[in-house]
């Protein structure tokens, strides 16, 4: 047991001495983060604008939903591969990226909401949804609840099999505030982030270093209050005891190694356990476990992601 541990501590050991300290940028605002794709936005009610990127055309549109606390460029190792075949759709979320950072409830239900929305907009009738960690919660919200507008499912380490006691909601809700995470310390930021991956590829070190760019942003505190908030969101809105009620064919992938899924803290388990129970409770699903892989499965074993979704859509 002592030496993945061991292996850990030196796997972050390395990435943080080989970081670029120095060379962090000063931003005014969150819009000013670098991304990869051309940027456009779109007015939503009740002031939200929603930034995303529109790569691609084919006969299927694919909607991706990023995590807790990140943004568009998680998938930039997916978008580029899959809208040879497929139009793809990244958004970041509101009080995320380079959306509108108004105050919010957080929840769930509010999230899919805005992307039930957000397709309206774009005139889509119906897409295949992906959702990674809290967006492939947000992504079995929107199956439940728009089911028209799902075609399928596709999850990637997602949040929402996982269950909380009172206490342990109660605990969560908390330590996760704004000024926690506002507060977060540079090596903390390199920490949590490691902490996603199995084996961190070099390719994400930009993930650290926009993290600690934003801080100097004047909606930073915005977006700190949106990831507090949506950790309530995600407690406070479970979705397992739903699950049955998904009737979209599901595509399931959790890297084996994740180390978020379940909390190691408050239900220290293994992963698989996890991902079979949900999907398990959503009747046309398929589970792939993929090995040496964390949390970040889709841009950790891009490869994999990609193939899975490739034949999955086919």
């Amino acid at each position: 047991m002592k030496k993945p541990i061991i292996l850990f501590v030196i796997i972050t050991t390395l990435i943080i001495s080989i970081l670029p300290y120095k060379n962090y940028a000063q931003i005014k605002s969150m819009s000013m983060i670098e991304y990869s794709y051309k940027v456009k936005h779109i007015q939503l009610s009740d002031e939200i604008n929603i930034a995303y990127a529109d790569e691609g055309e084919g006969v299927e549109t694919i909607i991706f939903i990023h995590g807790l606390g990140s943004y568009i460029p998680a998938w930039k190792r997916n978008i580029k591969e899959l809208s040879k075949k497929y139009r793809c759709i990244a958004l970041d979320l509101p009080g995320y990226g380079k959306s509108s950072k108004n105050p919010h409830n957080g929840m769930m239900t509010f999230y899919a909401k805005v992307v039930s929305e957000f397709m309206d907009k774009l005139n889509l009738k119906s897409a295949v949804i992906a959702g990674h960690s809290m967006g492939g919660q947000i992504a079995m919200v929107m199956a439940i609840s728009y089911p028209q507008k799902v075609k399928k499912l596709i999850l990637v380490d997602p949040a929402g099999f996982e269950l909380f006691n009172p206490g342990q909601k109660s605990w969560l809700e908390n330590i996760f505030t704004p000024n926690l995470v506002k507060s977060t310390s540079v090596e903390a930021i390199e920490t949590n982030l490691a902490v996603n991956f199995y084996n961190m590829p070099d390719e994400a070190l930009f993930m650290i270093k926009d993290r600690i760019d934003m801080r100097s942003a004047d909606d930073f505190y915005n977006y700190c209050y949106t990831v507090s908030k949506s950790v309530s969101g995600m407690i406070e809105e479970p979705v397992f005891d739903k699950l049955s009620l998904i009737i979209q064919p599901t595509l399931i992938m959790f890297g084996e190694k994740d180390n978020l899924i379940p909390n190691r803290y408050l239900n220290p388990g293994r992963t698989v356990k996890i991902a079979e129970n949900g999907a398990n409770s959503i009747k046309n699903s398929k589970l792939v476990m993929v090995p040496k892989c964390g949390h970040f499965m889709m841009f950790e074993k891009p490869e994999v992601f990609n193939k899975e979704v490739a034949d999955f859509l086919n």
